[in-house]
Parts: C-alpha cells; structure tokens; sequence
C-alpha cells in the first residue's frame, strides 16, 4: 500500500491497514446479500449476526466472565460521563472519583450535576503527571462506586494496576487503552470506552457492565440513558451505529490473528520502549514529564527545552510523513499516541527521526 502516514493521531486514530482493507473490499457488497452493511436493516439477520458476533468475540478476546453484558452505546465516552451518576449515583449515595488529568475532571464535572462528589484520589498538585499509589485512594464510606481513567490521553500516564474495592463497583473509563493489554475484568462493575482509539471508527461506545449493576435503576431516566433498557433491548432499542460496530468486529478479528492480548502488550511494550528510550538516553534534549512508574503505552508525552524547537519539530516531522505530533492544545508539547494499530515500523522510524533531530539541534 503506497503512502501510508506514520499516524500517531490521538484519535479518532490509525486502525490496521488489513482491517481497512477488509472493509474496502466488503463496502459494496456484503457477504453476497446485494447490498452493502450500511444499507440493511438493523433487525436484519445478517446485521444482527455481526452484532452479536461482535459481543462474543469481545467477551472472548477480553477474557469476561459470566454475568456481564457487552452493550453498544451511542455519544461517545463522554455522554458516559453523565450516564453513569444518572443511572448508579442514588441518593444518600456518593460518587468517587480518582482524579488523573483531564478526562478524569470531566467525569467529575458531570458527577457533580447529578449529586455528590468525593475526590478518593488526586494527582493535581503533580499536575497530573503520577498516577495516584492505590494506597492513597481514600473510598467514601457511602460510594455508590469508584471512578478511575485507566489511562489519560492528554498527559500520557496511566494506571499499571487497580485498586480493589471491595464490594463498592469499580468502573473505569479505558477509552484509550482498552484491549492494549490482558485485564481481570472481574474486578470491575463497568468498563467502558468510546471506540476511536482502540476498537475502531468513532460511533459506537463500548460498555461491559455487570448485571447486578442493572437491577433497580431509577425510572426516572430517560429511555436512551438506561442502562437497563439497552440491555433488555440487546442495544437495539434504536439503530445502532451498524457501520461502527461492523468495523470493531474486523479489529476485534484482527487482535484475535495477532495472538490475542498477551501478545499486543508485548507489541506494545516494544513499541513504546523505542520511542521511550529516545527520551531517556537524550541527555535531556527531550524531557518525559510523566513520571516513569506511571508512563503510559498509548499516549507518550514529551517536551523539547522551548515552544520554538518544539514547533520546528512538528514541522519537520510533517515533512517526513509524521502525523499527529503536536501534544493537545490544553497541556501543549508533543504526544505520540501509539495504539494497537500504530505499526512497529512507524515507532523505529519515529525513535529514528527524534535521534537525527536531535543530531541536527543539540
């Protein structure tokens, strides 16, 4: 395939060139039926098997137990962020939350609309750039549940174990590192993760909600935002985002050929270790500002020693194929958002680009 950028994209973000691939060749024509997945009903069989499909080759992939459902959701991670104190903060209940950067603060901000908030743990005052010890997460007595953000797109760390909660439902919001690595997903009532980064397209969020989560919801919800009602409904309650959900399955197909997520966290691992190293053996001509135990391999932060060097960076990066560089505009910098789909290739020759930079500029 000819020019492929090297796409560090935060996200939306690169998926698997064979994936692109697959679907370019089905878009027209699905399976023999004369029409493409787009145009069909979505209470078609053909749909409905790709849908459900799509449930058990997560479930699979992902290793979910029993008693859990796998629903596909419409608004992105963020409209979970409301849906969660609508549906789970009762009153004389409090939600708490670890506070981790910004994704973290704005599931806070739409908490705290619904009812009360407790910061169980805080890295603020390091401007984000540790992830709380699991020993300092303080659980209000009353916790409706604990909120963590796995990993923080935006300041580039991310947890590298969870705390245990006892029987206060743990949920976590994986939008970027979901399926990057094998998880115990026994240990949480909620998962969920908007699809742009990890899973596929944009359109289509993911859920991974235990059952008795479902039991006794307020009624006073409306019909889209319960939990309970898109788990009766199979998430068909309404048309799904089918072209979204189509494009996870063939990801979710591709994770399962490359050996599954014992192998991907190895990838990774290797990935990130290129670009890390660049960092670290530069003398501090570039400065990781993450500290190391809590660095993450989806979204790697750095910074050069002043904005001017930083954008001469980004602009010859540019020039040579390089995509996406340029850190978010609240925190600025540079990130690289090496996700399962980001090649090997891509990460050397970034590492490469970083060495000769900095060759040229030291």
């Amino acid at each position: 395939m000819g020019n492929r950028a090297y796409n560090f994209n935060a996200g939306p973000a690169a998926l698997p060139l064979a994936v692109l691939q697959k679907a370019q060749e089905e878009i027209v024509e699905f399976k023999g039926i004369g029409m493409s997945i787009m145009e069909i009903s979505h209470r078609s069989s053909e749909y409905e098997q790709v849908h459900n499909e799509t449930q058990q080759l997560l479930k699979q992939i992902f290793g979910i137990p029993d008693g859990y459902q796998v629903l596909f959701l419409q608004g992105g991670a963020s409209t979970q962020f409301a849906m969660i104190p609508m549906n789970f903060l009762k009153p004389g209940k409090v939600g708490s939350y670890v506070l981790t950067g910004a994704w973290a603060e704005k599931a806070v901000q739409e908490a705290g609309l619904f009812g009360e908030v407790s910061i169980a743990a805080s890295s603020k005052e390091q401007k984000f750039m540790k992830i709380p010890d699991l020993s300092e997460i303080n659980l209000h007595p009353d916790s409706a549940y604990l909120h963590v953000t796995s990993n923080e797109t935006i300041e580039g760390a991310q947890f590298q174990a969870y705390p245990d909660t006892g029987n206060v439902p743990l949920i976590a919001d994986m939008s970027s590192d979901i399926l990057s690595r094998p998880v115990d997903v026994s240990k949480f009532g909620m998962i969920y993760a908007g699809a742009q980064k990890n899973l596929g397209p944009s359109g289509v969020t993911v859920v991974i909600v235990k059952d008795d989560m479902l039991q006794d919801l307020p009624k006073s919800i409306p019909t889209m935002l319960r939990y309970d009602i898109q788990s009766k409904n199979n998430s068909l309650y309404n048309t799904p985002p089918v072209y979204s959900i189509y494009m996870v399955n063939l990801v979710l197909k591709w994770i399962q050929e490359q050996g599954g997520l014992a192998v991907i966290e190895k990838n990774n691992l290797e990935k990130t270790g290129l670009i890390y190293s660049a960092i670290d053996q530069s003398g501090g001509f570039y400065r990781g500002p993450v500290d190391k135990g809590s660095r993450s391999t989806m979204n790697i932060t750095f910074r050069l020693q002043d904005e001017e060097l930083e954008k001469k960076f980004i602009k010859e990066s540019e020039q040579h194929g390089f995509v996406g560089l340029k850190g978010h505009r609240s925190v600025g910098g540079l990130r690289a958002s090496t996700y399962n789909a980001v090649p090997y290739e891509s990460c050397k020759a970034l590492a490469d680009f970083m060495t000769d930079f900095q060759q040229r500029n030291g």
